[in-house]
């Protein structure tokens, strides 16, 4: 795919991250408590500032993590939809130059990265609700 670094992706987003995602950030300098924040079903997401990614430089149009990017941006705009499944993302305005190849691959790693994404979510909570009844 092409992209034009228009920063639509990283409007007001609500990427999730997984903890390999998290770490590699971390080791590279920024707070955790910088970059996420944590929902009550235990989904670790992508703070926003000013109604973007906290990591998005606005005046320069780019990532300032790009290397480090998390892997729900590296296969950006293929997403998942309750309704469709595996789509490439109506508000990207480079979404038809996603191929049905790229479609398929990056599909794939999207699958992968939300189950595990999940697993650590529900890790999350069962840890949140034993620590909370110890108190």
């Amino acid at each position: 795919m092409r992209c034009s670094h228009c920063g639509k992706c990283c409007e007001e987003t609500e990427m999730l991250l997984s903890e390999a995602d998290a770490r590699r950030l971390e080791q590279n300098g920024y707070r955790r408590g910088y970059f996420t924040s944590v929902d009550r079903q235990g989904f670790c997401r992508l703070k926003n500032s000013n109604g973007y990614c906290v990591f998005y430089d606005r005046a320069k149009q780019r990532c300032k993590v790009y290397t480090y990017r998390p892997q729900g941006c590296r296969v950006y705009p293929v997403i998942y939809s309750q309704e469709d499944g595996v789509i490439v993302d109506d508000l990207c305005p480079m979404k038809d130059s996603v191929s049905r190849v790229e479609l398929r691959q990056k599909g794939k790693r999207v699958l992968r990265l939300l189950e595990r994404i999940d697993e650590e979510a529900q890790k999350r909570v069962f840890h949140m609700n034993a620590s909370n009844s110890l108190k």
